[in-house]
């Protein structure tokens, strides 16, 4: 699915955020927790077995990116 790959790429530049310790980094990962749910729902809406484990995983990025943007 186009859009877990594109909201992976958004996950994997979350390290390098944080790295330079942006005075954006909570809005980044505000924002990164929006597109991994979004991921997530509508991943959640196929039964594709690739589907549902990119459902998982966004969910648990939308997880942690909240946790990270809630500090």
């Amino acid at each position: 699915d186009a859009s877990c790959d594109w909201s992976s790429d958004v996950c994997s530049s979350d390290l390098s955020i944080m790295a330079i310790d942006s005075q954006f980094v909570k809005e980044h990962f505000k924002l990164c927790a929006t597109i991994c749910a979004k991921c997530a729902t509508e991943c959640e809406m196929f039964k594709d077995e690739h589907c549902k484990q990119c459902a998982t995983e966004c969910c648990i990025c939308a997880d942690e990116c909240s946790k990270i943007a809630s500090m």
